[in-house]
């Protein structure tokens, strides 16, 4: 059975929080945006151990071309996204929240943002 793709409530905060800011500059930007992190989470699903091993258990996919990251982990029944991190601001921020990489409960299934661009 291929494992789901869930966010944490953090990545998805994160994630909405990009795509506001990208849609107060440019609704193209914005639905761009939206459109990579749509891709990124196929390309993960379709093959999560495709992209590198990154801090306490996790993966990272970069996006292509703007500067964020998908960072999540493989559990045996759904894959967690656990931040969406822009890496050119305080790339390691999220640690903070590795005490509950193992804890985390998803908030919604992926696909499901909210996005000003949509």
């Amino acid at each position: 059975m291929k494992p789901t793709l869930e966010y944490v409530a953090a990545a998805l905060t994160e994630a909405e929080a990009a795509a506001r800011w990208y849609a107060e500059r440019s609704a193209t930007a914005a639905r761009r945006f939206s459109e990579e992190l749509d891709a990124a989470e196929a390309a993960i699903a379709a093959n999560p151990e495709a992209w590198p091993p990154f801090e306490h258990g996790t993966r990272h996919h970069l996006l292509r071309r703007y500067p964020f990251s998908v960072v999540y982990r493989i559990e045996p029944e759904r894959i967690l996204i656990v931040a969406v991190m822009h890496f050119r601001r305080r790339p390691a921020y999220w640690l903070r929240r590795k005490s509950a990489v193992y804890h985390w409960q998803p908030t919604e299934p992926a696909g499901s943002r909210r996005s000003p661009a949509r």
